[in-house]
């Protein structure tokens, strides 16, 4: 069974859209009850419980439901959603391409600290009074998304760039950094960022990135282990493994393979590389995956 968000995807009147907005008890009534399986989409989602509870299971890692709580997921994760009976609430889905043609720069999406790609993605809490003014920036686009409006998914983008932007003063990525630090930190963690998502495959050294980003190794793995909680080195094989754990679910490739793509060339190397940061064997995590 797909997924019951994707069931109901990016449409609107039967037609493809790159944005949609749905309540959970539309979501539930639509899947009567039944929870999703993992998946992954090409679009970012919001899940926004209003007294929802349940679980929600991001990159094989687990976070409850709770009122009040928002959950970000990007592009390529994989996450499931289990819900308690009559959950109510909001889910936003919107493509990059959105963002494009509502003249929401990329690096918009990339500076704020909520949608973690590869590293934790737990829920942000937000208190009554934050909730109210949210609700106003969800009203606004709810409003819009069932308008005949020309310029709906502009308003739509207005209102969803001002929601992110709330929700993004509630988090606190470097707190009692001075503002000088604060900015050449999050510049050297977001370049490291992009040059591991572009070339984890075939980069496995720290001093790699370093290089690259003109910084000594000492000083990028402080940095990183500063706002990231992980030293560089983690962070780089935390990707690898990350993708292994996709590609064994969601591909039929051999753990041969699938190492291969990584940038192993020892089948036995990978092999033992995955067993040591999973604590099972290629087989093993792929059954209890998939189970």
């Amino acid at each position: 069974m797909r997924d019951k968000i994707e069931n109901l995807d990016l449409k609107h009147n039967g037609e493809m859209v790159s944005f949609a907005i749905r309540t959970m008890e539309e979501i539930d009534q639509y899947s009567s009850g039944i929870a999703d399986n993992p998946h992954r989409h090409n679009y970012y989602t919001i899940l926004f419980s209003y007294t929802a509870t349940g679980k929600h299971i991001i990159d094989f890692k687990e976070y409850p439901i709770q009122p009040q709580h928002i959950f970000f997921v990007s592009p390529g994760q994989v996450h499931q959603v289990v819900t308690d009976p009559n959950p109510t609430g909001m889910v936003i889905l919107f493509s990059p391409e959105f963002l494009q043609k509502n003249s929401i720069n990329e690096n918009f999406i990339s500076n704020l600290k909520l949608f973690n790609d590869i590293s934790e993605t737990p829920p942000l809490l937000v208190n009554e009074d934050k909730k109210e003014k949210l609700n106003v920036f969800i009203s606004g686009m709810l409003n819009a998304f069932h308008s005949e409006n020309e310029m709906k998914y502009e308003t739509i983008g207005a209102y969803l760039k001002l929601f992110l932007i709330e929700c993004n003063n509630l988090c606190s990525l470097f707190p009692g950094a001075n503002s000088q630090s604060l900015e050449v930190g999050r510049t050297l963690v977001q370049s490291f960022r992009n040059v591991v998502e572009e070339q984890y495959t075939k980069w496995h050294q720290v001093k790699k990135y370093a290089d690259q980003l003109n910084v000594t190794p000492g000083y990028l793995n402080e940095v990183i282990k500063s706002s990231l909680k992980v030293s560089a080195k983690d962070f780089i094989q935390n990707r690898l493994i990350l993708e292994a754990k996709r590609m064994c679910v969601f591909t039929n490739k051999s753990i041969k393979e699938i190492g291969y793509n990584l940038g192993f060339d020892d089948p036995s190397h990978f092999s033992k590389f995955f067993k040591n940061y999973t604590g099972y064997s290629f087989q093993e995590f792929k059954e209890v995956s998939t189970h």
